[in-house]
């Protein structure tokens, strides 16, 4: 089976990674994004699926887009059997849709059709589900919309931060691509329509998200601050500089929503109140410095105890 696989980030690579290793299958394409300039330096850093390509010596195609005729050309000079796609972050136009004959397999971290759309895992940690999942799919012109090949449930455990659960989640993908690739080419598998009646749509996430509102429950807003890692985190003002509320913990108690005050808890000396329960604070970052402790932080800004954010 000739595959062409698309990705960009570091929990896509295990996904490749076991395409590459699995029997029958030779990886002759991998699409992943141009190079970009990072870091202060602003120099241009490759993505992860890249790096992984080039330690094992796989073909590297990088458009900018792939509408472009000279672009589709050169796929189909590949003789792609299959086109799997794990967080790849481009628009797959109708002619690369129809090229593979096994189609173009896609992973979506739900269970489909609850989140699709662009923010899937943060959604799910917001609305505080207790499972969720991975989906294989084959992808159409719609946003998360064609039918279902496989799927894999997973129990949250309640603790789990977006980038925890990304990964955990792609690992599963992988091993559901693993074991259903080559049953979907023997024709075992069937593709189910899913149901639009049920569907429910993340939206994309903005850095304005991560602006505390100490008008939400402490805990809302600690599912927030897990939501939200690594991007945008969750956040607040403080003397006129942004404060990145790291690691937080929901407690018990009552205050003023928005009140700094002490706790007597070593591991949460400080927390905010909120429309009810406390928000404890483990770990504090002020802006342009690093995280650090929220102990340690009050030692050289004792004043942001008793503070009104």
């Amino acid at each position: 089976m000739r595959l062409v696989f698309m990705g960009t980030p570091t929990f896509a690579v295990p996904v490749l990674a076991g395409l590459h290793a699995l029997d029958g299958t030779e990886v002759v394409g991998i699409y992943t994004p141009p190079d970009r300039p990072a870091g202060r330096g602003r120099r241009s850093q490759s993505s992860p699926v890249k790096d992984f390509a080039g330690e094992e010596g796989l073909p590297v195609f990088q458009p900018a887009s792939l509408r472009p005729a000279e672009v589709q050309a050169g796929l189909e000079e590949l003789k792609p059997d299959v086109i799997v796609v794990a967080a790849y972050g481009k628009f797959l136009p109708p002619p690369v849709l129809e090229l593979p004959p096994l189609g173009c397999l896609n992973i979506h971290p739900s269970l489909l059709p609850r989140h699709r759309g662009p923010s899937p895992v943060a959604t799910t940690i917001l609305e505080g589900h207790q499972t969720t999942g991975v989906t294989l799919m084959l992808l159409d012109q719609g946003m998360d919309t064609g039918p279902v090949i496989a799927r894999t449930k997973y129990r949250l455990r309640g603790d789990e931060t977006a980038q925890d659960l990304t990964e955990t989640l792609f690992d599963l993908g992988g091993a559901l691509l693993h074991d259903s690739l080559p049953r979907w080419q023997a024709g075992e598998l069937r593709a189910q329509p899913q149901d639009d009646a049920i569907a429910t749509v993340s939206r994309k996430l903005e850095r304005a998200d991560g602006l505390a509102d100490w008008s939400m429950t402490a805990d809302e807003l600690e599912r927030r601050s897990r939501a939200f890692t690594p991007w945008p985190g969750l956040f607040t003002d403080w003397n006129g500089s942004g404060v990145k509320l790291v690691e937080v913990t929901a407690l018990d108690g009552d205050g003023l929503p928005g009140l700094v005050a002490e706790t007597g808890d070593l591991a949460a000396p400080v927390a905010v109140g909120t429309r009810r329960g406390l928000l404890g604070l483990k770990t504090v970052q002020l802006e342009g410095k690093r995280a650090v402790p929220t102990g340690d932080f009050l030692r050289g800004a004792p004043s942001f105890i008793g503070a009104q954010l």
